[in-house]
């Protein structure tokens, strides 16, 4: 008669609640926003599954082998050295999407999401049977890759002069499958001149941080690139690029979209009435926080 299978998990390994309870407190000492989030993502990640099987895994009881516990720890210990959570698992959700993300590129927020929506909307409603975008400073590609997939009879074109995103973006784009979207390595005060007086939407979520404003969170300051994030002494030097650039390459009655910080709403309008746009209009985001202006080309 044949012996019985050996348990797949021995009674001394440990138990997948505990090791999220012990988790969790780990990463609330070290003060991260959402630990007990963290601590399911995380456990997801090196289980490969969802957070919502770690909920049911840790309801039944379930144990985790030992390789796996190793594994649970060393991730931990990344998160609570304030490593990003999109940098350790290597993905980032992005409206519909799941980007690759790591070091060299920023990581995409939430908050853009409706920045995102605002071009979107804009260029799904252009007349154009193939209406045209470009996302200045597309990072990972976020934006460009979301208004791709969303308004799939769009072209657009995402610029980026920073090596790391650039790769990125492209990578995002050829593992998604988005045939509708090129990435250009140029600058983007520089970029696509054969493009001028021809597009529809322009976006950007270009950086605005001011250069003394050092952000508190250890995520942004430690991890974010710092070509991301600073936008000289008002935070404004790369939006004046966008400004410009915006101008020459969109048509009549196109429309730029900037995201900014939430303080920066007021500025934003006066500086792009003094490039000659029009209708210039700052937009809250889901938490009531000025996110984003548009402005009309005349």
């Amino acid at each position: 008669m044949r012996a019985p299978d050996p348990p797949l998990l021995s009674a001394a390994d440990p138990s997948l609640a505990e090791a999220l309870r012990g988790a969790v407190e780990r990463l609330a000492a070290a003060h991260v926003p959402d630990p007990e989030v963290d601590a399911q993502l995380l456990a997801a990640h090196v289980l490969g599954t969802s957070r919502g099987g770690v909920q049911a895994g840790a309801i039944r009881g379930d144990a985790l082998s030992l390789p796996h516990a190793e594994a649970y720890g060393r991730v931990i210990d990344r998160r609570a050295a304030r490593e990003p959570l999109q940098h350790i698992t290597g993905l980032a959700p992005f409206r519909q999407l799941v980007l690759r993300v790591g070091p060299g590129a920023f990581v995409p927020r939430p908050e853009t999401e409706m920045v995102a929506q605002l071009a979107i909307d804009t260029l799904a409603a252009s007349p154009s049977p193939a209406p045209t975008a470009v996302d200045l400073g597309t990072g990972t590609g976020a934006l460009a890759l979301a208004l791709a997939t969303e308004v799939p009879h769009a072209r657009v074109v995402g610029v980026e002069r920073a090596v790391e995103a650039f790769i990125w973006a492209r990578e995002n784009a050829a593992h998604l499958g988005v045939e509708n979207v090129r990435f250009v390595f140029i600058d983007l005060a520089d970029a696509l001149p054969e493009m001028d007086g021809s597009v529809d939407v322009v976006v950007s979520n270009p950086p605005y941080v001011p250069d003394d404003a050092v952000p508190r969170d250890p995520e942004v300051r430690l991890f974010d690139p710092p070509g991301a994030l600073y936008g000289g002494a008002d935070g404004l030097d790369v939006v004046r690029a966008v400004s410009r650039t915006a101008r020459r390459l969109l048509r009549s009655g196109g429309t730029v979209v900037i995201e900014h910080g939430e303080w920066q709403g007021g500025a934003v309008r006066e500086l792009l009435a003094g490039d000659g746009w029009r209708a210039a209009a700052t937009h809250r985001d889901l938490t009531m926080r000025d996110r984003a202006t548009t402005a009309v080309a005349p």
